[in-house]
């Protein structure tokens, strides 16, 4: 039994090799891609909307009060890169159902790709939104000795955002690998659901840290903008 997809070698010429990783992760991003083209090509702002319109209107809202509800006040700036984490996420779990298919989320090398674009999406929305400054003034607060322990925790979280992805993913297809093998037919099938539910928990988990971190990289800006208009107001 593969403990990762990497393991599942589909063409190789010298060092360079094809894996079932970099397959599925590639064509689950053409589909998403294809996809976006052909339910939004068609936009219709009338009453009567096509079902792949108002499916995809549910999907942005639900996105949409998601990073409301964290803290973000303008979600149209973040949806974009959240939205495609937990699309891309999602797609992949849902694809378990297709006989022979391993998710590329089970692989740790993507779950490590996934959170290093956080890694980098947190400082580019905290710069646009404080200034280089500002975003890079946080790392000392409240005092200056916190600033070797705010850059520690910006690499264990990363860190943990990819293990935690990893783990979750490559369990549940282990434990769904291991029940085919030695289980009659019925409770594997319970099992896959059971997994397929799993993964899009954590779709969800993935894409709320990613906005929480985000968060908290650009709300200190704008607290302070409040405090400041206060104090004038009051003087």
């Amino acid at each position: 039994m593969r403990i990762s997809p990497d393991q599942l070698i589909l063409w190789q010429h010298g060092f360079f090799k094809l894996n079932s990783t970099i397959v599925t992760s590639w064509v689950l991003m053409l589909v998403l891609t294809i996809g976006s083209i052909l339910v939004t090509r068609g936009l219709a702002h009338e009453a009567k909307v096509s079902r792949w319109q108002s499916f995809l209107e549910i999907i942005v809202t639900g996105i949409n009060t998601q990073i409301k509800e964290v803290g973000l006040p303008n979600p149209e700036k973040y949806i974009g890169f959240i939205g495609t984490l937990f699309l891309f996420i999602g797609l992949s779990s849902i694809c378990i159902i297709i006989p022979g298919y391993e998710p590329p989320t089970g692989s740790l090398s993507t779950t490590v790709a996934l959170a290093l674009c956080v890694f980098i999406a947190v400082p580019i929305f905290g710069i646009a939104s404080r200034g280089l400054g500002g975003y890079l003034a946080s790392y000392a607060r409240p005092t200056f000795i916190m600033l070797p322990f705010n850059i520690i925790s910006e690499f264990s979280r990363t860190l943990a955002m990819a293990v935690r992805l990893f783990g979750n993913m490559m369990s549940g297809g282990m434990i769904v690998g291991i029940l085919l093998s030695i289980t009659p037919f019925l409770f594997p099938i319970v099992m896959t659901v059971l997994g397929l539910l799993t993964g899009m928990v954590q779709a969800y988990i993935f894409s709320i840290l990613a906005t929480v971190y985000i968060a908290g990289a650009v709300r200190s800006r704008k607290v302070s903008k409040t405090t400041n208009n206060q104090e004038v107001q009051h003087g």
